[in-house]
């Protein structure tokens, strides 16, 4: 397939906004999509690069275009595919760039996905290979037609991946998810750890080939928590063009698998709508549990994300969830959007038949386990090994800080609506938590055991409310005398209500903070005395 040849697929509706002919005619070897400024050490000659321009602003100096194309130039990308969205148009500065230095450039309407035209792409080569020369470098005939019989009868993926390399010397060969699972390998490839796996892949330039290693992106429209990648660990020989139409057959793999997981989170978003109503039916959660191939006696154990309110963000959050919860061996679970935002999964504590990416017969929603995942049997051990996989999930997207609660058990059906309430609160605590610093959170409720993290879970509104009305006045920020009150209220509980530790901490005389902490009680009402009065006021503060 050559650049040309995307202008005349008229669903495409590309504009070509520069490119002389002999640029016109180079032939594509695969796609990049990247908003990188400097992309050139993730390209393979050949290659065309969509890029949606985020990268670029309208502040920006023509030097920041200029510095991107030449990337392009020196990778030998075939052409430039810029989308109209970001900006509305493709700046001048761009096309001036690619004039420059001999980069076709052709525009992207809002209306085409960038998913669109990587699909024509390898569809085409995929469809052109029989009638490609030998030299081109594709599958064997025997090969795809091989592959193709395997998708069709919904063969396994370690099977599958078998086959796709076995005219290599069956090399060892792995398709590893996002977050290091091993979704697919080969017999000669050794299991390897997820975090292991993680760490390859954050290290490997997506679509990068070296001597030592190569790692391909299955599908380059996937999310960062979807993305599966292609990856060989040791040289082999090979042609790119070949692994990509490798990767090719499990994009088209991965397809067919999220078709059936959104079928999936129809009857899982009943379960949890139904886990959130506060007195459901006696006979619909256990109905809603089978529906789902869960079982209908506990104990579950309940999960809720959040990744955010920018618009997608549930769905984000779902599929995050899910990848995360397939490093479970042998755990069944259930996950979708929750209608007050957000996902949330119900996990069977009990240990369900392992099996690969393949839903249990008449239980669409049954989560499989990944390949060389760690052990888990007890909801303790659950807890231990998702919080172990939070800081991969968090690696996935720099942009995104992924935030989640966990419930304790829940006994059975009936405890579903306790879980859930305790999974949005543990939420809730972690969102804060992970504000204050910057960081990805994942708090089970079983870590909310001092005062503030108890607290911590409680809406920002209600802590406003009860901070204010609980110092009375003082909760005037603005009064500097309040202010010092506070400074002296807040000492004074720390040091355990020692008048002499709390004025040698202020460099005051013991007098000095007597008077201010009967101002403290006139002014709000409580003894200071009273334990409780002081865990009251304690609370406020942290409430503030």
């Amino acid at each position: 397939m050559h650049v040309e040849d995307l202008l005349r697929l008229e669903p495409l509706d590309l504009t070509l906004l520069w490119g002389s002919p002999p640029l016109l005619a180079r032939e594509i070897s695969g796609v990049t999509a990247t908003d990188l400024e400097d992309p050139g050490r993730f390209l393979q000659r050949g290659e065309i690069v969509l890029s949606g321009l985020v990268w670029w602003s309208a502040a920006d100096e023509g030097a920041k275009a200029d510095r991107f194309v030449a990337a392009l130039r020196d990778a030998g990308a075939a052409a430039l595919l810029a989308g109209e969205e970001t900006h509305g148009t493709v700046p001048e500065v761009l096309v001036d760039a690619c004039r420059r230095h001999g980069i076709a450039l052709l525009s992207v309407p809002v209306h085409t996905s960038f998913r669109a035209i990587t699909d024509t792409v390898y569809l085409r080569q995929w469809g052109d290979l029989s009638r490609r020369p030998a030299d081109h470098y594709a599958l064997p005939e025997n090969v795809r037609g091989e592959l193709s019989r395997l998708l069709a009868d919904g063969a396994d993926p370690d099977t599958l991946l078998t086959r796709a390399v076995a005219h290599l010397g069956a090399p060892p060969c792995y398709v590893l998810s996002a977050t290091g699972r091993t979704v697919a390998r080969t017999p000669a490839a050794p299991p390897l750890p997820a975090r292991q796996a993680a760490r390859r892949l954050k290290a490997a330039a997506p679509f990068a080939a070296a001597p030592a290693s190569t790692t391909l992106r299955v599908d380059p429209d996937a999310s960062p928590y979807g993305q599966w990648y292609l990856h060989l660990p040791g040289p082999v020989d090979a042609p790119p063009r070949m692994l990509h139409e490798i990767a090719e057959v499990f994009a088209q793999y991965r397809q067919g698998l999220l078709r059936r997981r959104a079928a999936a989170r129809v009857p899982a978003a009943e379960l949890l709508d139904l886990a959130a109503a506060p007195r459901p039916g006696p006979a619909l959660l256990p109905a809603a549990l089978r529906a789902c191939g869960l079982p209908d006696h506990g104990p579950y154990t309940v999960i809720a994300v959040s990744m955010g309110a920018e618009e997608g963000a549930a769905e984000a959050g779902a599929e995050a969830l899910d990848e995360l919860l397939r490093h479970l061996p042998g755990r069944r679970f259930a996950t979708a959007r929750l209608a007050t935002g957000g996902a949330a999964a119900v996990i069977a504590t009990d240990s369900g038949a392992p099996g690969a990416e393949t839903p249990v017969p008449g239980a669409p929603c049954a989560g499989a386990p990944g390949a060389g995942a760690p052990a888990a049997g007890a909801p303790g051990a659950v807890v231990a090994t998702l919080k172990g996989l939070w800081p991969t999930l968090d690696a996935c997207d720099d942009a995104t800080l992924p935030y989640g609660g966990i419930s304790t058990p829940a006994a059975g059906p009936q405890e579903l609506n306790g879980a859930l309430e305790q999974a949005r609160y543990a939420l809730t605590a972690a969102v804060r938590a992970g504000s204050a610093d910057g960081t990805a959170q994942l708090t089970a409720v079983e870590d909310l055991t001092t005062l503030d993290a108890l607290l911590a879970g409680i809406p920002a509104d209600v802590r406003t409310a009860f901070g204010v009305h609980a110092l009375g006045p003082l909760a005037d920020g603005t009064n500097p005398s309040h202010r010092m009150l506070l400074e002296t209220l807040d000492t004074f509980l720390a040091h355990n209500g020692s008048w002499a530790r709390t004025a040698e901490a202020l460099h005051l005389h013991v007098n000095t903070v007597h008077y201010r902490i009967g101002r403290v009680e006139l002014l709000t009402g409580r003894d200071l005395a009273r334990l409780d009065h002081k865990l009251d006021l304690k609370a406020a503060l942290l409430c503030r």
